[in-house]
C-alpha cells in the first residue's frame, strides 16, 4: 500500500512549478487530490494527470485571497470526499520591486494571497480537522522569509508571516493531532527561473552550496514526507529544501 493510500489532499495553486509537483507526488502516493488554480481550465489541466495515475481528483478554481471562495473549495472537498487529511498551501504570487518604488498595490496583493490566503485556508479546513482529530498542514514559504531578498519585501514580509503564522497554528492544533509545518524552497527551477539569463543562474548556483538550483520534484518530496503518518512527531518546523543555502 502507498504511503498516503485514499488520503484526502488539497493543494491550492497546483497547475504549475511546484504546486503541481507537490499534487502529482501526493497522487502518486496513493491520495486523492483537490487542486485550485484562478483559473478552472488550468486546475482542469493538472487534474487530468492526477486522473491518469489511477486517482481521483477534483479541480476547482479559486482566489484564496477571498475567504468566500475558500469556504467554497472546503465545501466542495467535503462534499466529494467526506474528509480533510492534507491541505497544502502553495498559491502565492510576486510584485516584486524596489521599496522606494513599490506601491501600495503591489504590496497589499502580495500580502493578500500569500499570507492572507494561507490564514483563510487554515481557518476554513480547520473545523473540519478538528472533528477528525487529525490531520496535516503544510505552509509553501521560502527561504527569502528566512534571509530576505533586495527587490521583494512584500514577498518576504509575507513568507516570513506564513512563518509565524505556521508555528502558532500548530501550538493551537497540536492538541487535536494535527501537524503543520513550512516548507522553504531556495532557488527552484520553475517557469520563473527559467526566464532569468544564464550568467544570472551560474551567480545563484555558485551561492549554493550543492551547486545547483533545486527542482520542484525535489521540494514535493519533503512536502509528501510531512503529509504522511511518518512525520506524526513533527509540528511547528520550517524546512528548507534550498541546497544549503541558508544553514
Amino acid at each position: 500500500m502507498s504511503r498516503l493510500q485514499d488520503k484526502v489532499a488539497i493543494v491550492t495553486g497546483a497547475s504549475r512549478g511546484i504546486g503541481r509537483a507537490i499534487a502529482l507526488r501526493l497522487a502518486g502516493d496513493g491520495a486523492n487530490l483537490v487542486v485550485t488554480a484562478t483559473s478552472l481550465e488550468r486546475a482542469e489541466s493538472v487534474a487530468t494527470e492526477i486522473e491518469a495515475l489511477g486517482r481521483k481528483a477534483l479541480p476547482l478554481a479559486c482566489d484564496v485571497a477571498e475567504f468566500e471562495q475558500v469556504e467554497s473549495l472546503i465545501k466542495g472537498t467535503t462534499e466529494t470526499f467526506s474528509r480533510i487529511d492534507i491541505l497544502v498551501n502553495n498559491a502565492g504570487i510576486t510584485k516584486d520591486n524596489l521599496l522606494i518604488r513599490m506601491n501600495q498595490e503591489q504590496w497589499d496583493d502580495v500580502i493578500a494571497v500569500n499570507l492572507k490566503g494561507t490564514f483563510n485556508c487554515i481557518r476554513a479546513a480547520t473545523k473540519t480537522l478538528m472533528k477528525q482529530r487529525a490531520g496535516k498542514i503544510v505552509n509553501i514559504t521560502s527561504v527569502v522569509g528566512i534571509m530576505g531578498n533586495a527587490g521583494q519585501a512584500n514577498y518576504c514580509a509575507s513568507k516570513a508571516g506564513v512563518i509565524g503564522l505556521t508555528k502558532s497554528v500548530a501550538r493551537e492544533l497540536a492538541a487535536r493531532n494535527i501537524q503543520v509545518n513550512a516548507v522553504a524552497p531556495g532557488f527552484i527551477t520553475t517557469d520563473m527561473t527559467a526566464a532569468l539569463p544564464e550568467e544570472v543562474k551560474e551567480n545563484l548556483s555558485e551561492a549554493i552550496p550543492l551547486g545547483r538550483m533545486g527542482s520542484p520534484e525535489e521540494v514535493a518530496a519533503c512536502v509528501a514526507y510531512l503529509a504522511s503518518e511518518d512525520a506524526d512527531y513533527i509540528t511547528g518546523q520550517v524546512i528548507n529544501v534550498d541546497g544549503g543555502m541558508v544553514m
